[in-house]
């Protein structure tokens, strides 16, 4: 294990591969920048361009950007009251009345601090639990698997938010479009209506390009005007935001922890990780009198939380294959690209891949955090910039996007419709991440269970891990809706 982890850290020193996770740190922090975009639509993004690219080099990427994203989302939260992402609501509350106080490089500084050291426990968290998860992981079999697939598409409930009818919907939807195409398991070609280009089925860059890129750049230009309004300036107190994270680092180890833990469980948005960490920070704290108006715990327990949460939700990406969020179900489906496989055969033969992704994520993490200081007078500019001039280039690179992977006309008019679509749920409050996790888990739960039954008939129910992962199934379901119920209340 020592061995692998060492690899890791030789592999990921390449220079083309430090590059491109430095690469998806930059566009993390431009993703995060832009209000309502997130680590979601950032992958979407660069999806298209890595095919024939290194695995080693693409997977770094892709968590450059995750990591990165969560530290940039806090500029548009501190300077301008407006959630960079659903994970940065909470840091209003306090870090936008410090910077209408002139303190906003003070809520900065120990917003990206605290980032950085919840970026790294995460990371740390996530290697001292790969000894451990091995040795189970690695006696799955294929009854195994289908159940957790099955975890995963349960969760597309818990990620429906207050509209769990609408979400189940969307991922039944997603699991019809991953059945277009060739059957997984036997030849046989299902919805393809006689049409060449649909034999191969649905594309998951120009589904996830359609579903989350087009309709955020369409509602941004409609809105009009810049990002955001004017504010205050950054004003002074960078290394006073440093010495108030070291000051509060109990704060900051305990809501890291609390990060990991409920970004472990599937399903589980970052707005309710956010939430929970304000809510538990104000109702632990003795003097209160602050809050709303600029606690700096109020900024450092939700920043940590958020950062510490991308180990968590690794962690059943890559042990069982489960994505433990909307944007890992888009990572889970680059690892595919890629040729990897999740779960037991990733922890049996790519062990070195595994500790690339999380040397990946403790330094993205800390090249997040650094360019983010370097770079806060020039971001903070940025942001007064008119969308329609970046909307030009955004819109250009999501179409050659589309169209580079087949060079087909379908290409274009697929992202279209898949981004009419989009659009037309946006419009009607129905969540887009569930129809990404069923189209991803589709052909995944076709082929193990197919396997399954071939293999054992339905014997292969009374087993005792098939018995076990379908009770933490219900439970995790029901922990995840008890848990949302109370942070709304």
């Amino acid at each position: 294990m020592l061995d692998a982890l060492i690899n890791g850290l030789f592999i990921l020193l390449d220079p083309f591969r430090m590059l491109m996770l430095l690469a998806g740190v930059v566009i993390g922090i431009v993703v995060g920048i832009l209000p309502g975009l997130g680590g979601l639509m950032g992958m979407a993004l660069v999806l298209p361009f890595l095919f024939g690219m290194d695995p080693y080099a693409g997977i770094a990427m892709l968590i450059g950007i995750a990591a990165a994203v969560p530290s940039a989302d806090t500029f548009p939260s501190v300077l301008m009251g407006i959630p960079g992402s659903s994970g940065s609501q909470a840091t209003i509350m306090d870090g936008y009345p410090l910077a209408r106080q002139g303190q906003a490089a003070r809520a900065l500084g120990a917003a990206f601090s605290a980032s950085m050291v919840g970026g790294v426990i995460g990371a740390l968290a996530l290697t001292a639990l790969v000894p451990f998860a091995r040795p189970i992981v690695l006696a799955f079999g294929s009854p195994e698997l289908f159940m957790l697939t099955l975890l995963g598409l349960s969760m597309v409930g818990v990620l429906s938010g207050s509209r769990p009818l609408l979400g189940i919907i969307a991922g039944v939807f997603g699991v019809l479009i991953g059945t277009v195409g060739g059957a997984p398991v036997a030849a046989e070609y299902r919805f393809v209506f006689g049409e060449l280009y649909l034999y191969d089925g649905v594309s998951l860059v120009i589904l996830a390009l359609g579903l989350f890129a087009l309709p955020e750049i369409i509602d941004l230009l409609a809105r009009g005007g810049s990002i955001a309004e004017r504010a205050p300036g950054l004003g002074g107190g960078w290394l006073q935001g440093v010495r108030d994270t070291l000051r509060h680092k109990w704060l900051v180890t305990r809501h890291s922890l609390f990060g990991i833990f409920i970004g472990f469980i599937p399903g589980m948005g970052s707005s309710i990780i956010d939430w929970l960490n304000y809510g538990y920070v104000v109702q632990t704290s003795r003097d209160r009198s602050q809050f709303g108006k600029g606690d700096i715990r109020g900024v450092i327990a939700p920043e940590s939380a958020n950062n510490a949460r991308e180990g968590g939700v690794l962690m059943p990406t890559l042990l069982f294959g489960v994505p433990g969020s909307s944007a890992m179900a888009l990572f889970l489906g680059a690892m595919l690209i890629f040729g990897v496989q999740p779960g037991p055969q990733l922890l049996r033969d790519e062990l070195d891949l595994v500790f690339v992704i999380i040397w990946s994520l403790a330094l993205g993490n800390i090249f997040g955090t650094l360019l983010c200081l370097l770079l806060s007078r020039p971001i903070a500019a940025l942001t007064f910039v008119p969308f329609y001039y970046l909307a030009p280039v955004v819109l250009i690179i999501v179409i050659l996007g589309a169209f580079q992977e087949t060079r087909h006309w379908g290409d274009l008019l697929m992202l279209f419709g898949f981004g009419l679509l989009g659009w037309i749920m946006k419009r009607i409050s129905m969540p887009r991440p569930p129809l990404l996790i069923g189209f991803i888990l589709s052909s995944l739960a076709e082929r193990y269970l197919w396997m399954s039954y071939n293999l054992y008939d339905w014997e292969w129910l009374y087993r005792p891990m098939v018995i076990a992962i379908g009770t933490v199934t219900i439970a995790l379901v029901v922990a995840g809706i008890w848990v949302k119920r109370r942070a709304a209340q």
